[in-house]
């Protein structure tokens, strides 16, 4: 189970969560660049709430307890079922609460989310290696290093490398009582 006394809940995005979000990407721009880029207007961040609403794809946003700010957004994408029962992490904080321990917490909660009610086997995160503080992030959550992959993904306007890193349920101490139906017997 998660800590009781985390300063972070979870909680998907949503259409009215607009007019905040959006603030906190203009505000997180420095932040962000390179490593990622994130809706800045209305109508992209409208089509990426409409992504998320599909069953292989979640994002959550990490919300201060004491306030109900938004800390950070960490997303399980490309949820594959059947045999592989794994998802991608995509993960950014926003520069008014970053450096604080709030992504932290709230990755402990997701993995807790993701291991346990969404049953899944693996999380892998992709970083790019100069994002030092992604790299610290996975880190302390526990996922091992499985490697580098030369252009990976297209980021700010070019391919590029990334250290993959991944943690499963077993690692995390998170392994369901029973594993999701679509999970063959062989």
């Amino acid at each position: 189970m998660p800590h009781k006394d985390h300063r972070v809940t979870l909680r998907p995005l949503n259409a009215d969560d607009e007019p905040e979000f959006l603030a906190l990407v203009a505000a997180s721009t420095d932040l962000h660049r390179p490593w990622m880029s994130l809706p800045g207007t209305p109508p992209v961040f409208r089509a990426y709430v409409e992504r998320y609403k599909g069953p292989d794809e979640e994002s959550l946003l990490v919300c201060r307890r004491d306030t109900g700010a938004i800390a950070g957004l960490i997303n399980i994408n490309s949820i594959i079922r059947g045999r592989f029962q794994s998802g991608s992490l995509g993960y950014a904080a926003f520069a008014p609460s970053a450096g604080r321990g709030y992504m932290s917490e709230g990755l402990d909660l997701v993995l807790h989310h993701a291991f346990g009610r969404l049953r899944l086997h693996r999380l892998e995160a992709q970083v790019q290696p100069e994002n030092h503080a992604s790299i610290r992030l996975v880190r302390r959550a526990g996922f091992r290093s499985e490697g580098r992959s030369p252009d990976l993904l297209f980021i700010d306007g070019a391919w590029r490398d990334h250290e993959r890193w991944a943690i499963t349920n077993a690692m995390a101490g998170i392994v369901p009582a029973e594993p999701h139906p679509t999970l063959p017997e062989r």
